[in-house]
């Protein structure tokens, strides 16, 4: 009975699944793997790697237990299983991160004669299909956004019969136990629970998703970033079943800008640890003692501005934080407190239960003036006046700052103006935000000239 190697990686799902599909029409019955790469886990965080870990248990369920988890190098692992069960192929969906690309160049070569068959892609439209008439990749969003929606995504693929799962006598590591998440609470792991929040939001909150997605206080995000970072809902899916309105274009959007940095990435990998604009390389952050306190005091959410700690502690808390309020954090460290914006990216990436290499890394250059932006530097989030235009009435800080929740409705922006200042057990303001303001545009401005 010939077999296929499916070997997992970021498609953590049954449905919607071509290198399945392919796998389960390449011969009688498939051997689905996961293997459990330390270069991956060591920078995940706990919430991250016990999502992961969430996740291939009900895959393992779904399998009838087939799912074969080994820990160890792809290149040394993948080699041994595949000559042990006569594989005639391995099946992967496609990897477009630095890491994953030279990863899957060392295990197609190391499987000699089997081959290493890619179909399909985490992303709706996979990195460097998209390009410019000249040839060159988009450096800037709207372009790249106006060429995807003139291409479209494909429709979801055709779920296979239930494949003729087999563990091919391979002996697995079984999934490890969750590292200690403290008192952080994850979303339910895996495909069913991926499924049902799409249905939960698609059916009650994609239609006010263009008037409300900037509201923390409101509670209108998808939640779908960390099904998606892991696979057990693709893309597609979902694009298939949005309709039309401003809500569902809005958050159409938001798929193809997951889209549009995986691109980036694909095409300058460097851009994981380097400005994706090479002059902003020379801006001088700050270091030394002072910057250090105003780092710490950053990550504890202790910075004396409310919407900036109320982001901090919803992270410390939940492994999550509102899109809106990530901008805002990162801006904060970036511009107002003149630190490395790689010290929050690495920061989110440990911490964030949905750390994503293209989005983290470029969302954060996109705020810190480095990335993919026609006109970067000079936007700097004003704190406070993110905070009142989008949490008016202060219901999100009241959630995460207890210290100032007996504050009534607007008066929580700005505790240190109250007569006897901010309320006991919360700080001042570790900077003046207008002074801050002038000196990073000085910065920026020197750089740019």
């Amino acid at each position: 009975m010939t077999t296929s190697v499916l070997w997992l990686r970021r498609d953590l799902r049954l449905s919607d699944h071509p290198a399945l599909l392919a796998a389960a029409e390449s011969s009688e019955q498939v051997l689905p793997l996961f293997v459990l790469d330390d270069v991956l886990l060591r920078p995940a965080g706990a919430a991250r790697t016990a999502f992961l870990y969430r996740c291939l248990r009900e895959l393992t369920a779904r399998t009838g237990g087939a799912l074969r988890v080994v820990r160890g190098r792809p290149e040394e692992v993948l080699p041994g299983i595949a000559q042990q069960v006569g594989a005639v192929g391995v099946h992967i969906s496609s990897d477009h991160g630095p890491y994953g690309r030279s990863r899957d160049a060392a295990v197609g070569g190391a499987l000699g004669e089997v081959p290493l068959v890619a179909t399909g892609s985490p992303y709706a439209v996979a990195p460097g299909t998209l390009t410019r008439s000249d040839g060159q990749p988009y450096q800037v969003y709207s372009p790249f956004f106006r060429a995807w929606q003139q291409r479209g995504a494909a429709p979801p693929a055709r779920t296979p019969d239930i494949p003729r799962w087999t563990d091919g006598d391979v002996s697995t590591d079984a999934v490890p136990d969750d590292p200690d998440l403290g008192a952080v609470e994850l979303p339910e792991a895996g495909e069913e629970a991926a499924r049902a929040r799409w249905q939960s939001f698609g059916q009650t909150d994609v239609d006010d998703y263009a008037d409300l997605r900037s509201r923390p206080d409101a509670d209108r995000s998808s939640q779908l970033s960390v099904y998606l970072k892991y696979g057990c809902l693709h893309p597609r899916t979902v694009l298939a079943d949005l309709g039309s309105g401003p809500g569902a274009d809005a958050y159409r959007r938001e798929i193809v800008f997951r889209d549009f940095y995986a691109d980036v990435l694909w095409h300058r990998p460097e851009s994981a640890r380097h400005e994706v604009q090479p002059k902003m390389a020379a801006y001088p952050y700050d270091g030394g003692a002072v910057a250090e306190q105003r780092y710490t005091a950053w990550v504890q959410g202790r910075t004396g501005y409310p919407f900036v700690d109320a982001g901090m502690r919803q992270l410390s808390s939940q492994a999550w934080m509102h899109n809106r309020v990530r901008m805002v954090v990162a801006s904060f460290l970036t511009k107002d407190l003149h630190l490395h914006w790689r010290r929050g990216a690495t920061y989110f990436m440990s911490g964030l239960r949905d750390g994503d290499l293209a989005s983290n890394v470029h969302g954060w250059q996109w705020v810190a003036g480095t990335g993919t932006d026609p006109a970067p530097y000079f936007r700097v989030f004003n704190p406070v006046r993110q905070g009142r235009d989008h949490d008016p009435n202060g219901d999100y800080i009241r959630r995460w700052v207890p210290e100032l929740r007996d504050l009534p409705g607007p008066e929580v922006h700005e505790p240190w103006l109250l007569p006897g200042g901010p309320p006991p057990g919360y700080p001042a303001p570790i900077v003046d935000h207008a002074q801050e303001r002038a000196e990073a545009l000085r910065r920026y401005a020197a750089l740019a000239g």
